[in-house]
């Protein structure tokens, strides 16, 4: 990764304080609405200042305040797409790809019929945006964003307005436009789903402050901390009370579970993704009887709100079963028991 920086912008009730590290391939920043992620990208590229801080690009210092350095977004060599691509409505697909050039002027032509050609493009030159697909309005940005030669790209939550089969088919279009890349990217999400299939490394926002960085599989599976553990999309917590090495009592599900990591003094939730849990037809080690609170049923799986049979007082949780089919009946997949797998309990701290 070619970016470092440690940052720090003051708004009226919220403050931003990032501090980021640069690892090799493309870097997430998870966080809900509102934490501060694309303020980071923003002050990255440029388009922001911070108060304070430094931004280091490949090597270079863009942002500097106690040397005072700072950049204009031009000098950066930073693409930046943006959550809706902002083209210029008024402008053709040829000349919004013109834009984004910075090269010398005489082989501008040339330049963008070449952009033009390498996304598929052709024949929309004279369209204006209003004119264009989804797919193909984020191609236009793409090849505007590419022309520039850029050193690091940054995604600004490309696939927030899209649903569905249009978010699948454009996700994969941009994985294999910017599979040749060279450079480094950051994408800016807050859906789980999107940093675990395009970030190699991740780091969890919450409230302006980074909580966690980590590669993106580590994180998902050891996320550490009840707060990063919530952003990856995990529903099920207790609060816990530790037994032994590698024994802790869940108070808010009433049962005894042991697990594969040894339990340090320091942690104060245990945590389970509800796909992690499984059916059991007999009681036993980190067995729990169960009986069914609510069912919600989604298009490929069952969705159950459990709780422990003989805890009437216990909190619930999410147990999701896939289905075989459509027609399966939900009634017939509700298990006598739920087993904890002790490799899938989660080790959390406050």
């Amino acid at each position: 990764m070619v970016i470092e920086l440690d940052i720090q912008k003051n708004f009226k009730g919220f403050s931003l304080n990032v501090k980021l590290k640069g690892h090799d391939g493309t870097m997430g920043i998870l966080g809900a609405s509102g934490s501060g992620k694309s303020m980071t990208l923003r002050c990255i590229a440029g388009i922001e200042t911070p108060d304070s801080g430094k931004i280091i690009i490949n090597g270079k210092t863009v942002f500097d305040s106690e040397a005072k350095i700072n950049l204009r977004p031009q000098e950066r060599r930073v693409g930046y797409l943006f959550q809706n691509y902002a083209l210029f409505p008024t402008m053709t697909v040829e000349k919004n790809i013109a834009c984004g050039y910075r090269g010398d002027k005489g082989g501008l032509s040339q330049k963008v019929a070449d952009y033009i050609k390498r996304y598929h493009l052709e024949g929309l030159e004279r369209h204006l945006p209003s004119q264009l697909s989804g797919g193909q309005q984020q191609r236009v940005a793409l090849a505007r964003m590419m022309i520039g030669e850029p050193e690091v790209i940054l995604l600004d939550e490309p696939f927030s307005a899209l649903d569905g089969y249009l978010k699948d088919v454009l996700q994969r279009d941009m994985q294999n436009f910017l599979k040749d890349y060279k450079g480094d990217m950051i994408l800016v999400t807050h859906s789980r789903d999107e940093a675990y299939k395009f970030c190699d490394w991740l780091t969890l926002l919450n409230n302006g402050r980074e909580i966690l960085t980590g590669e993106t599989k580590t994180v998902f599976e050891t996320p550490e901390f009840l707060e990063a553990a919530k952003l990856t999309g995990c529903k099920n917590f207790s609060a816990m009370q530790k037994m032994g090495e590698r024994e802790v009592y869940a108070l808010d599900w009433g049962i005894m579970l042991h697990t594969s990591q040894p339990v340090t003094d320091d942690i104060t939730h245990v945590g389970i993704r509800g796909h992690w849990i499984r059916p059991a037809e007999h009681d036993g080690d980190n067995c729990m009887a169960v009986r069914v609170v609510e069912y919600i049923e989604s298009t490929f799986e069952h969705q159950y709100l459990m709780k422990n049979k003989r805890e009437e007082d216990s909190m619930p949780l999410w147990w999701m079963c896939p289905k075989r089919d459509f027609e399966e009946n939900a009634k017939s997949c509700q298990p006598d028991y739920l087993y904890f797998p002790p490799e899938h309990l989660m080790l959390l701290r406050k």
